[in-house]
């Protein structure tokens, strides 16, 4: 790391010669394989963005220069040569650096991203907050193929592209080997030809010299040509000059085409191809599996994780498959993530009835509205944290219709290392309110497929949030079968304090029941609401507690107090949830227990509020004062 040692920010590369660049990310992918292999985090991608990262530090003036990184979760290379390397050791640990950009960790995070697809938007808003302040600047968007299949990308090249001087460049980190011409040398001179001041100086005195008819045929042949040898481009007519594709891997392409886009005028684009995993056989190999490891040797590879357990996911995916065989009117949707989802068994089952639409959340929600008004049933496999991009497709188009659209929400409620922007936090809150929606928190494994096959069998919206990871091990009946909808099960009985405990708070609560000799109750649905149950509860004890993994501001524990309102109940109450701040990266663990929701945190919050208050509180099967 002789190379690498010497680089503490982006201005000590530039001072190295062109000729070390290539031995220096060398050295930076191997310390990436290194690094990772200790701590887990996303790995193919970073190892295909080494050169592309040192190439835009290298030409552009960062952080002076913006660079946006889309989704953000390639950036591990930019930390490294932007202070950062020596934090690598705790990349998404409690306390450690974020694996996404951080505009609160360090400068040249100019921008936090982590959901896909915001980085043109974002970079837009750069470069014309620059040219309104009268600043010399350029703004970078590094954006993915896979985020170019969003919507929210092309309303800012809509946008973008009326704006003939600003400096914004796009650059297309291709890396799914989809370009159908072969990248050599052709491709590597006609992009620093069209990307050179000849070039589109050519192109300026062409319309200022030539008659309208010639310039006419100029630019139709010179559309033609470039057709011949690169995929045909819409993103000229979107306003951009369109440079590429260039070898993403080839410094002595990406430091010429860069440094004389540097120097044009307005939007310019520049499709770059990359291998995902590029440098390491195995990542190269199955770039899904070492898309985001944990912890693993990089000299024997990834072995198959030994568990005992069976995660939401799978249960998800399971069920999938056995509803589908049951009815032939389900089919699956999921926006571009069929393995985080459980989906892969489901596509090669029943291939006709799976649909990716990609990186386009809005879009699967109103397709499977679509598909909804033609008798099909639709379940949607999303992220909680991604519905929250679909929001008025599900009020407008699915809840406002009252469609009969099934939505799985994995990865509800905290979610580890990937941190604030991933975290399922909200959707309790913002489901509950919605009319027409049926809202679902399993507490075990089985209890989520039941709620599967209530959602899929309710005529109408309806919402399973399940978190990420196992359960408690619960065993999984093979039935399809279904629950009554708006019921609750008392899980335990006790005297004075009722806990009400949603999803995955049931198991913690329990545990603290135990020290409090209080009664749990798993209330099962969000909405709607066992307000029976509510009342019964609060007939029958001095003290009620709610508990989720969500946030409390709106959450289930709101609808409780809610019920009580409405029935005239007053009663202490104490709510148990997620704080109103944003959660940071770290052991899931150990973030419940930070905040209190563990069974131990449970037990100390209910002491605390009410201990001073009961005549005798039962703590571990003694009576204290």
């Amino acid at each position: 790391m002789s190379l690498l040692n010497t680089i503490n920010d982006p201005a000590d590369l530039r001072k190295l010669q062109r000729s070390q660049l290539t031995p220096l990310a060398d050295e930076l992918r191997a310390y990436l394989l290194d690094s990772v292999s200790k701590t887990g985090g996303h790995l193919s991608s970073n190892l295909g963005t080494v050169e592309l990262t040192i190439a835009l530090h290298y030409v552009f003036n960062t952080p002076h220069d913006r660079i946006v990184w889309d989704v953000g979760h390639q950036t591990y290379s930019h930390k490294i040569l932007t202070g950062r390397r020596d934090q690598m050791p705790g990349l998404r640990q409690l306390n450690g650096i974020s694996g996404f950009p951080r505009r609160v960790e360090s400068e040249y995070d100019t921008f936090g991203t982590a959901h896909s697809s915001t980085s043109i938007s974002a970079a837009l808003g750069m470069a014309l907050g620059a040219k309104i302040k009268g600043e010399q600047r350029h703004a970078i968007a590094v954006i993915g193929d896979g985020s170019m299949t969003a919507g929210m990308a092309f309303e800012a090249l809509n946008n973008a592209g009326v704006e003939d001087d600003l400096p914004l460049l796009v650059v297309l980190n291709d890396n799914d080997m989809s370009i159908s011409p072969p990248v050599g040398a052709l491709n590597r001179y006609l992009a620093r030809l069209m990307s050179g001041q000849f070039y589109a100086a050519a192109r300026n005195v062409g319309r200022t010299v030539l008659p309208g008819p010639v310039l006419e045929l100029a630019r139709k042949l010179e559309e033609h040509a470039k057709g011949m040898v690169v995929p045909a481009t819409m993103f000229e007519e979107f306003g951009f000059n369109y440079i590429g594709p260039i070898d993403g891997h080839d410094l002595d392409s990406l430091i010429p085409t860069l440094e004389n886009i540097r120097k044009l005028k307005g939007p310019q684009f520049l499709h770059v191809v990359t291998k995902k995993g590029q440098g390491y056989k195995l990542a190269e190999a199955d770039p899904i599996l070492y898309h985001g490891p944990g912890k693993f040797n990089p000299t024997e590879g990834i072995k198959p994780a030994k568990s005992t357990k069976v995660t939401y996911t799978e249960v998800f995916g399971n069920w999938l498959c056995d509803m589908a065989a049951a009815d032939k009117r389900l089919v699956g949707i999921t926006p571009a993530m069929r393995e985080g989802s459980g989906m892969v068994r489901f596509e090669q089952l029943y291939k006709d009835r799976y649909f990716d639409v990609g990186i386009a959340e809005q879009h699967s929600v109103t397709f499977g509205a679509g598909l909804a008004t033609e008798g099909l049933k639709p379940v949607v496999a999303i992220y909680s944290t991604f519905l929250q991009r679909a929001y008025d497709q599900l009020i407008h188009d699915v809840a406002l219709q009252n469609l009969d659209v099934t939505f799985a929400l994995d990865r509800a409620g905290l979610v580890g290392a990937d941190g604030a922007t991933h975290a399922g936090n909200y959707d309790m809150a913002y489901l509950r309110c919605i009319p027409n929606m049926v809202v679902m928190a399993p507490s075990d494994e089985n209890e989520c497929r039941k709620m599967l096959s209530t959602g899929f069998h309710f005529n109408g919206p309806a919402a399973i949030r399940y978190p990420r990871g196992a359960g408690v091990g619960a065993a999984i009946e093979p039935a399809l079968e279904t629950l009554d909808i708006g019921k609750g099960l008392v899980r335990r009985t006790g005297k004075s304090i009722a806990i009400m405990a949603f999803g995955s708070m049931v198991a913690p609560s329990l545990g603290a029941a135990e020290t409090l000799n209080a009664t749990v109750a798993d209330m099962r649905f969000v909405k709607p609401l066992d307000v029976a149950l509510v009342r019964q509860l609060a007939a029958d004890h001095d003290y009620l507690v709610t508990v989720e993994e969500g946030c409390i501001m709106g959450g289930a524990g709101s609808a409780v107090a809610e019920a009580l309102a409405e029935a005239g109940i007053v009663k202490p109450i104490l709510h148990l949830g997620l704080p109103d701040k944003f959660i940071d990266h770290g052991d899931p663990g150990v973030l419940l227990a930070s905040v209190g929701l563990d069974a131990t945190g449970i037990a100390k919050s209910i002491r605390d509020r009410f201990g001073a208050s009961l005549p005798r509180l039962v703590v571990n099967n003694t009576s204290a004062a």
